[in-house]
């Protein structure tokens, strides 16, 4: 979580929402990305969406059941779906976000009867670190 903790405050510096993630298998990085929406100009370009895109290029399989996501900020309903579809093993995530979250708050995606894959979710890792970053990047756009 450190590492995904770095690309945040890095996206911050960017101009980004701080929100960052990596995915893990047999213990290595094999991707790690910030959030690059205002960059790429995409609204998809959501910190998950990346990381699970540069994994599975890595992986090569289509799937990551053997991956583990950790991401900074709990992952909202586009990002969940994505997580479901490639089969990631393990989420583990930062900060709630009861406004756009989607796994323990919201529309709880994993707990649908509709989702295809229920990751194991580990919410609340660094969950200070990862709140007060995205504190302080609102705070100083108001």
């Amino acid at each position: 979580m450190q590492r995904a903790l770095e690309l945040a405050a890095q996206a911050a510096v960017n101009g980004e929402v701080p929100v960052g993630a990596v995915v893990v298998h047999d213990g290595k990085f094999i991707a790690e990305v910030a959030n690059q929406m205002k960059e790429l100009g995409d609204p998809t370009a959501h910190a998950e969406m990346l990381a699970i895109r540069k994994a599975l290029e890595v992986v090569g399989t289509g799937r990551l059941s053997e991956c583990d996501l950790y991401v900074t900020l709990e992952p909202c309903t586009m990002c969940a779906g994505a997580i479901a579809h490639a089969k990631i093993r393990r989420v583990y995530y930062g900060a709630d976000d009861p406004k756009g979250g989607a796994v323990d708050n919201g529309v709880r995606f994993f707990s649908s009867g509709t989702c295809h894959h229920q990751p194991e979710v580990i919410a609340g890792l660094n969950e200070s670190q990862s709140a007060e970053l995205l504190r302080k990047f609102f705070a100083d756009r108001r």
